[in-house]
């Protein structure tokens, strides 16, 4: 991609030394298309069992960001303090994830632009950074859980130490597939704005036995609409050669059937909830190809 450096978002909101009395060792994060550091096993059977991309809903099972349930519920403490507050400390960073923050700050202000454009009345979602663990309106968000978007404060949640997983641990690298990551968050945020997710979220309580149906209708029109920006962006030349194939190839990756061969289970369509990873390809691609978020009605 070819992106602008220097710069920080507006609707960047930095937390990172909020988790930085916890952390020990140096960090190790990639440019936007570089090297990853690891976790650990349990942490990564959480991330396969939930895997990146995942909605706050889908988290309230964990203990993690739950509370009252759905977006609007109540909040609830981190661990080892009742009232949630997070250790703080100097922010020690390298020059990679320097980087990472202004590649991230880039893809925020860029999609967001499109989305003006595109949506009459269309108001911008902060990014907030993190290590570790966070406080939201949906309630506790954790690093191990992956990006998450929050429409109870309107706030997308990302632990930068994601996109290192994303490379190593995901087979998915390359700058655009990190793009990926944010511009589908922001389709949720669109989904958010529109009534859709609202009407999902409604749905599914009427209906439970379609909830899972319902969710993966709604993650694969996120993926689409990410697609929609990255159309964008290629029309005004910030794609380059190869970066729509990694974008397809982190939708690929994340599928749920690959998430569930990850995870030594066998596939079970039935228990999808974000789309299996042909589906995730077509809708990001139909995104790209038609840059119409009218071509996004998987629901």
């Amino acid at each position: 991609m070819r992106w602008e450096r220097g710069r920080r978002s507006r609707n960047l909101e930095d937390r990172r030394a909020q988790g930085a009395g916890r952390r020990t060792g140096r960090l190790r994060l990639p440019l936007p298309a570089g090297r990853g550091g690891k976790l650990s096993l349990t942490s990564l059977l959480i991330m396969v069992g939930l895997y990146f991309l995942i909605g706050p809903e889908a988290l309230q099972g964990l203990g993690g960001l739950g509370g009252g349930g759905l977006p609007g519920g109540a909040q609830v403490g981190l661990p080892g303090g009742g009232s949630g507050d997070v250790a703080s400390g100097p922010l020690r960073t390298t020059p990679a994830e320097d980087e990472l923050v202004e590649f991230v700050s880039f893809v925020l202000d860029d999609a967001q632009q499109t989305w003006a454009r595109l949506l009459p009345g269309y108001r911008e979602a902060k990014l907030v950074l993190y290590r570790d663990t966070t406080r939201s309106a949906c309630g506790v968000g954790q690093a191990q859980m992956g990006p998450f978007y929050c429409p109870g404060d309107e706030k997308v949640y990302v632990d930068l130490s994601f996109y290192g997983e994303l490379r190593s641990r995901f087979g998915a690298p390359g700058d655009f597939a990190q793009a990926y990551v944010l511009a589908h968050e922001l389709g949720h945020h669109v989904q958010h704005l529109t009534g859709t997710e609202a009407r999902v979220r409604r749905a599914q309580r009427s209906s439970p036995g379609d909830a899972n149906e319902l969710s993966v209708a709604m993650e694969l029109q996120a993926d689409c609409l990410a697609g929609v920006w990255g159309h964008a962006a290629a029309q005004r030349g910030i794609l380059e050669r190869g970066d729509v194939e990694e974008g397809l190839r982190a939708a690929g990756a994340i599928g749920d059937d690959r998430i569930q061969g990850m995870a030594g289970r066998a596939v079970q369509p039935e228990s999808f909830t974000h789309g299996s990873s042909a589906q995730r390809q077509q809708w990001l691609g139909r995104g790209l190809d038609s840059g119409d978020p009218a071509a996004c009605d998987s629901l």
